[in-house]
């Protein structure tokens, strides 16, 4: 049996705060019908996202991942990151962390990431031409200044580019998405799965393009089943694909074939009065 049917992983959604802006992405909050990264029913704090680890790890035994995926980026919120990740694993040294990231600061907290012991980071990455990211990042806020067009992208590329190959060769385990995008991107994919391996990734995800309601690319055609997996069979030949990806929500709770993530929103302090009850 594969580990995503075994093994159980917690979300924490404590990053609320991003600095690009991306064309397919909507981040939208409250949306229990939603099924895809940016999407959250809440935003924790640190300590609140400890106590609710708490209760889930009571009632999910078999919980042994925690990541921090937003519904934001995780290192636009890095003290929130750092500090929900500290509190866990002060209990539970065993868990296995993990966060996803655009990369734009990256080559700024990757020395942390190695101290903290992150041994997983998913990073996405879109394209290597900077023509195509400003097709698909409206701007980029880095250090202070807002960034559009090739500029911004120009930035963001050369940092996930810095941070990936960082990282990967302190032996953490990189993991780079990327979203196809019908004719904005998807014939560059296959050189972006290039790169990546070339950088020391262990592994790519290519993800269809979800339609988000209300984003820049509500109208563009999402890409097909077989599209996807033509594209992850052609790149099969460089790099391992991931195959079982379900774009979780950023307070995804459960294995992957099943999420409960609804079955713990009640509220931080109601979620504890329950398991108290139970318990006694």
């Amino acid at each position: 049996m594969e580990a995503h049917y075994k093994y159980a992983r917690m979300h924490l959604p404590v990053a609320p705060k991003c600095n690009i802006a991306c064309n397919y992405c909507n981040r939208k909050y409250d949306c229990v019908n939603e099924s895809r990264p940016g999407v959250t029913s809440e935003v924790l704090t640190p300590e609140s996202a400890e106590q609710k680890f708490i209760v889930v790890k009571e009632k999910i035994p078999n919980l042994s991942v925690v990541g921090i995926a937003g519904p934001g980026d995780a290192l636009a919120n890095w003290e929130n990151t750092c500090e929900a990740i500290e509190r866990i694993k002060q209990s539970n040294p065993e868990m296995i962390f993990c966060l996803s990231t655009n990369g734009l600061l990256l080559p700024h907290y990757a020395p942390e990431i190695v101290e903290l012991g992150i041994k997983h980071v998913t990073v996405t990455m879109n394209t290597l031409n900077p023509d195509t990211g400003a097709k698909i990042y409206r701007h980029v806020h880095y250090q202070g200044k807002k960034y559009e067009g090739t500029a911004g992208a120009g930035i963001l590329l050369e940092n996930q580019l810095t941070g990936i190959q960082y990282l990967a060769h302190q032996s953490v385990l990189v993991k780079v998405n990327i979203v196809m995008i019908k004719d904005i991107n998807d014939s560059e994919i296959p050189a972006v799965v290039k790169k990546a391996k070339q950088l020391g990734a262990f592994m790519t995800n290519i993800m269809p393009l979800i339609p988000a309601e209300g984003s820049v690319f509500a109208n563009l055609p999402p890409t097909s089943i077989k599209e996807l997996n033509q594209m992850r069979d052609r790149c099969q030949i460089d790099l391992h694909q991931m195959r079982h990806c379900k774009q979780c929500r950023a307070d995804a709770v459960g294995m992957l074939s099943e999420d409960r993530s609804q079955e713990f929103y009640a509220g931080v302090d109601s979620l504890i009065k329950q398991n108290h009850s139970v318990a006694m």
